[in-house]
């Protein structure tokens, strides 16, 4: 998720206080922005609600916020 890192950067959010927020682990969320892991659904529409953007655009099918 290409995206998640993006957004997280331009919020100015460390991995870790995005991590605590989504209720996972630092290392958790370092594997869903390498694509190493991919989140369950709900962490996505979380992930979406907390950036304010649409899971189209978070998840790269879209780039309309």
């Amino acid at each position: 998720m290409d995206r998640l890192r993006q957004l997280r950067k331009e919020r100015n959010v460390t991995q870790q206080e995005l991590a605590d927020d989504m209720l996972v682990t630092q290392r958790t969320l370092a594997r869903y922005e390498s694509g190493e892991r991919e989140p369950r659904l709900p962490i996505v529409f979380d992930l979406a609600d907390y950036f304010k953007v649409s899971i189209d655009y978070l998840v790269g099918r879209s780039d309309v916020r």
